[in-house]
């Protein structure tokens, strides 16, 4: 089984960057689609950005090249670079491991982002 623990999340300023990460467990790690989504209070979750084993990625339509998904998978960690943040980013960001095959989702707790004006 897969197990996923994000990291990295903390209060910034408005135009500021920051940077997520997720590490997970399991040998499958590489063969999964790997993202991230976020949850607003009193808001459903939704994507921000996914990455294939093979690099290949997809992002939410708010993101407008602001932010980066890359995967290291030696380390089996997934990250998110985020530049030019901006209040309603303010989220709680989950890492989120999909196996295609068996149709399997794996999700971490989350960790806090807020965006101060």
């Amino acid at each position: 089984q897969v197990q996923l623990v994000e990291s990295g999340g903390g209060l910034v300023q408005a135009g500021g960057s920051l940077r997520i990460s997720c590490s997970a467990s399991g040998s499958i790690f590489s063969y999964m689609v790997m993202g991230w989504y976020r949850q607003a209070a009193g808001k459903e979750r939704e994507m921000v950005a996914r990455i294939t084993a093979g690099g290949s990625t997809n992002y939410g339509e708010f993101v407008q090249g602001r932010f980066t998904i890359s995967r290291e998978h030696a380390k089996k960690t997934v990250y998110l670079q985020m530049h030019g943040l901006k209040p309603e980013d303010t989220a709680v960001y989950v890492c989120n491991a999909y196996e295609v095959t068996t149709k399997t989702d794996y999700w971490g707790q989350g960790t806090q982002v807020t965006v101060s004006s």
